[in-house]
């Protein structure tokens, strides 16, 4: 990905180092290992890789699905973590954040390029696109969305419209999930700021709507249908960013590869053996390759619909 002398955006906020933060009990996590199964209910957004563990609706009796509804989304589901309750908002903000660090500069393009795309495609639909920020962190966050420990990874919360990433997560990204390459990094980014380009649309308030009264099963479903459209989505950005010339050859399969590691039953498969279908709530790895293939080929919005019909 040919990223370095391009714009930076300057919507990040750079909270590494500020040190751990008072909060609830708990946190959420990106599913780095544990099962999906049974009673259990994992959610992000998101959000990203997609990629976050929660076992609160069976463990923890906190229902997963606020990630989504005004409380956070991520890219992956997962296994083993928390989400706490503590809505405080606001973040530690402690001194020692590092340098301006080639991790830094690389994060800060990606979203650059984001919001170039976005603005121009909501321009083109007659709306007005509103950059989120994104949120650089270790140790411990605190987000509009509750508390989250630095296992969670990336993940975006509607309540505050922010993308939050530890940036450690790049190197489990490739060394746990064998994800390899910065388009697959770049992919995770753009999979969270599809959550924020649902939550200006209005998606996630209709998801709210339409899970009220939902069992368990059907609210999974839903939020399958959520997570494979922000892949739609970071596809479209994906096509818009090839045109730009900032694509190299074995990118795109780098971004389809990462989707391939963190499908619902590929981790199921690697972490418990076995998959729950009913449990999935993010797709398979099968249905967010399609998607996000589906985006990059072509660049429209109105070819993301999954939230009806066939996945």
């Amino acid at each position: 990905m040919l990223w370095r002398g391009r714009r930076q955006s300057d919507n990040i906020e750079d909270d590494r180092g500020g040190g751990g933060i008072g909060g609830g009990p708990g946190q959420f996590r990106i599913p780095i290992g544990g099962g999906v199964g049974g009673g259990r209910m994992s959610l992000s957004s998101i959000v990203i890789l997609g990629v976050v563990a929660l076992i609160a609706w069976g463990v923890f009796g906190i229902n997963p699905l606020q990630l989504l509804t005004g409380e956070g989304g991520s890219l992956l589901p997962g296994g083993n973590g928390q989400i706490t309750t503590d809505n405080s908002g606001g973040q530690d903000s402690g001194a020692g954040a590092p340098a301006n660090d080639e991790t830094k500069q690389f994060v800060a393009t990606v979203l650059a390029e984001t919001e170039d795309t976005w603005s121009g495609i909501f321009q083109s639909m007659g709306k007005t696109y509103e950059d989120p920020k994104l949120v650089l962190f270790s140790g411990q966050i605190r987000s509009a969305c509750g508390t989250a420990s630095s296992a969670a990874g990336p993940f975006y919360c509607p309540g505050d419209r922010k993308v939050y990433l530890d940036t450690s997560f790049f190197q489990q990204l490739e060394q746990q999930f064998g994800a390899a390459g910065e388009f697959a990094r770049a992919y995770v980014i753009a999979h969270e700021v599809g959550h924020h380009v649902q939550n200006l649309l209005g998606t996630m308030s209709q998801f709210e709507q339409a899970r009220q009264g939902a069992s368990q099963a059907e609210a999974n479903q839903m939020s399958v249908r959520i997570e494979l459209q922000a892949d739609c989505y970071a596809g479209v950005w994906a096509h818009f960013t090839a045109q730009k010339g900032i694509l190299e050859q074995g990118d795109m399969e780098s971004a389809l590869n990462a989707a391939q590691k963190i499908g619902d039953d590929t981790l199921q498969k690697e972490t418990q053996g076995y998959v729950v279908p009913e449990s999935f709530n993010h797709g398979t790895s099968q249905q967010r390759q399609t998607w996000l293939a589906r985006g990059y080929k072509s660049g429209k919005v109105s070819d993301c619909n999954t939230l009806s019909g066939p996945l």
